[in-house]
């Protein structure tokens, strides 16, 4: 199955803070066997199934693909380009990178062509809640606010801009959270460092799942890939191999053919 291409979403990725956040999503792309419409919160079904693929509502602006092409609709399931693009990304700040005869470009909200820019560079976020302590060749953490300190005892700490602390030991990683407190023991192989870190995808073997914004169990670790959370939606592959998105609950948002 043909998806938005990878690099175009990185070309936008760059361009936008790894902690930068989306507003809520009213719609929530919805599968039911091959067909996709979008559902509620609630996973009711409110725009039909007539689409062969779904992409997020960001700012009420969602690519759909029907066949081989892609187009965007808005949150009434009203057209905003024609389905016409050989590849089409999801939208940020405003932007999607499109193809169109065999040319890749950039588009506005209403699928005006923009002149060419390049992107820019992504910076790597600064610790904000505190400082690296480091001693016999192991690291630390002392926060800024208040007393808290987290023993020289791990081979590296990064921060989330919620505050979480991923650590790793040898390995493993693991998250203590903003009162020092090792919230996931070093379990996983992997925490991703880049793209939304309020929901963090987390990597046990070949399959992956995610962290709550406190660093709880958001889901289980099962699926086959995993993207970063756009907002409070994020796109999966299902165990079965489909694609599939979840919500900020972890909820599945779809259903195999009856």
């Amino acid at each position: 199955m043909k998806r938005p291409l990878l690099l175009l979403l990185l070309l936008l990725v760059a361009s936008t803070p790894a902690w930068a956040q989306t507003a809520a999503s009213r719609l929530v792309p919805f599968r039911q066997g091959s067909k996709w419409g979008y559902a509620d919160q609630a996973r009711r079904l409110i725009l039909p199934l007539r689409y062969d693929e779904a992409g997020p509502f960001v700012q009420e602006i969602a690519w759909v693909r029907q066949g081989q092409l892609y187009g965007y609709i808005d949150g009434g399931g009203n057209p905003v380009t024609p389905i016409q693009y050989t590849r089409a990304s999801t939208f940020r700040n405003g932007i999607a990178a499109v193809e169109l005869n065999g040319e890749t470009f950039q588009i506005g909200p209403t699928g005006q062509r923009l002149p060419d820019a390049p992107p820019a560079e992504p910076e790597e976020e600064p610790l904000e809640h505190g400082d690296l302590v480091r001693k016999e060749g192991k690291v630390g953490f002392r926060f800024t606010v208040g007393s808290g300190v987290i023993p020289a005892i791990y081979d590296e700490i990064r921060e989330n801009y919620n505050g979480l602390l991923f650590v790793r030991l040898g390995a493993k990683w693991g998250v203590v959270n903003s009162s020092g407190k090792l919230v996931q023991p070093l379990r996983y192989d992997a925490i991703r460092l880049t793209g939304n870190l309020q929901f963090p995808v987390v990597q046990q073997g070949k399959l992956f799942g995610y962290l709550d914004e406190d660093g709880n169990t958001l889901t289980e670790v099962r699926y086959p890939q995993a993207e970063p959370f756009l907002g409070d939606v994020a796109r999966v592959l299902a165990p079965d191999g489909q694609p599939g998105y979840l919500n900020a609950n972890g909820q599945e948002f779809w259903e195999e053919q009856r």
